[in-house]
């Protein structure tokens, strides 16, 4: 039957038991596994400059990525972020369609590499599992089942733990586990939500996620085209399929599928490679694997079932780096490079002065004009400031009407304030004064502003 959607003539949804065969890539993908896990668990007590490695705390609308801390002053930098990952997602599924959901995808690591191996440890291979779930209630499979939900709660535990680190952060989950319940109602209740949710997931759901649940594999059949390469079947090469016989007929030519029906079997999705791309298909190459031993056993090459796009099997073609893919690269690249030059031009703290509307310029005692300004100081660190402003011109004198005080951290404050400038030193109506943002004695933003007085030329 073709796809998780297939049905039993009752109508209920067919359960999928697939066969594991450790070919190559299977190997290459649970290496890749293996460092994604590790760095899954890892990332929430990864530390740089004092600040995670990732974090993503929408409660206090803070983010924190590779050291960096955004907070929503950020936003802009948030939306060009948002579009460069949209069109590398684009360029990406263009050139090799859904290969992200097979081998880096978080759902599929999880379930083939973590609970899938869990399930054939405990309840045995594809056949066993499935003679197990149809026989009737025994003690060996009672104690096995038990067994095999137990650790997919624990795991799913763990996940949930991580998973609400890199919301509220390590330090936060820590006093979750640690301190009593009472005092954490909210996160202790968060961690069993997400573990009954993952465990839901990865126990029931399971591969409808990826055929029914992510649109990403809608957006794969929209945006791949005969240039694409996928994991496909060579039907050139393979058809017409037939069982290997001994007393070959040199008049009934043959390709090379056996019609051993492995790579449906292998297929994590049910589907029937053969029949053509399909959008259940997630490019976890199992059926490669299981195709190229198959091959190996009757002596034919491998790659009967491999990387290939539509051209590459029907023309011969070579894979080629088309002109709408150069043309997604041209704007990938623009896109980078302004969300980089944003980013690392980007001040711990901003300030914005405007003169008060409205306002004219003051008399002041000792010869001093002054002008009244409004500025507003932004702190996107990770810590409480405590900031003064200060002139480039050691001339001039601020004296504050309202004192903007510590700035809180990913907060702002308001401030109001005189700027006064000797009456000797104005020469025009308007002079430009540079005022600057101090933080113990260091400059960390200026600004330039427009000083009204009267002229004594």
């Amino acid at each position: 039957m073709d796809g998780l959607l297939a049905a039993k003539e009752n109508g209920k949804r067919q359960w999928m038991y697939p066969l594991v065969r450790k070919g190559r890539f299977y190997k290459w993908r649970s290496w890749l596994s293996y460092f994604y896990l590790i760095f899954f668990f890892a990332g929430p007590f990864l530390r740089i400059n004092g600040q995670p490695l990732l974090l993503l705390n929408v409660i206090d609308r803070q983010f924190v990525l590779l050291g960096q801390v955004f907070w929503p002053q950020d936003i802009f930098l948030f939306m060009l972020a948002s579009l460069v990952f949209l069109v590398c997602v684009v360029i990406f599924t263009i050139a090799f369609g859904r290969i992200f959901c097979g081998w880096i995808c978080p759902q599929t690591i999880f379930m083939e590499m973590v609970f899938r191996k869990i399930e054939i440890w405990i309840e045995g291979d594809a056949n066993k599992r499935k003679k197990l779930d149809a026989g009737a209630w025994t003690r060996e499979k009672i104690i096995k089942k038990t067994a095999k939900h137990a650790l997919f709660v624990l795991v799913s535990f763990l996940i949930a733990n991580t998973f609400l680190a890199y919301i509220i952060g390590s330090e936060s989950l820590v006093k979750i586990i640690v301190e009593p319940v009472t005092a954490h109602w909210v996160g202790f209740i968060s961690i069993w939500v997400f573990t009954i949710v993952f465990y839901l997931i990865y126990s029931q759901v399971r591969e409808l996620v990826c055929t029914l649940i992510c649109p990403y594999g809608r957006l794969q059949s929209v945006l791949i085209d005969e240039h694409t390469l996928v994991v496909a079947y060579d039907d050139v090469r393979g058809e017409p399929r037939g069982k290997l016989s001994r007393n070959a007929d040199p008049f009934n030519l043959k390709g090379d599928c056996v019609d051993c029906s492995l790579c449906v079997a292998v297929c994590p999705t049910g589907i029937d490679i053969r029949k053509g791309t399909q959008i259940e298909c997630i490019n976890c190459t199992a059926c490669i694997d299981a195709c190229d031993q198959v091959m190996d056993k009757i002596g034919k090459p491998r790659n009967l079932i491999g990387y290939f796009s539509e051209n590459m099997i029907r023309l011969k073609e070579k894979p080629s780096f088309t002109g709408r893919m150069m043309g997604y690269t041209a704007v990938i690249t623009v896109l980078v490079a302004v969300l980089g030059y944003f980013i690392f031009s980007r001040s711990d703290m901003d300030i914005t002065v405007m003169r008060s509307a409205g306002m004219l310029y003051q008399q002041q005692p000792g010869g001093y004009i002054s002008n009244i300004y409004n500025a507003e100081i932004i702190n996107k660190t990770n810590q409480d400031r405590v900031i003064r402003i200060g002139a480039d011109d050691p001339a001039v004198k601020i004296s504050y009407i309202q004192s903007p005080g510590p700035v809180a951290k990913g907060g702002s404050a308001k401030t109001v304030f005189f700027v006064m400038l000797p009456a000797s030193k104005i020469h025009t109506a308007k002079t430009t004064i540079k005022l600057n943002l101090l933080l113990g004695g260091k400059v960390v933003q200026s600004v330039k502003t427009n000083f009204i007085a009267p002229t004594n030329d």
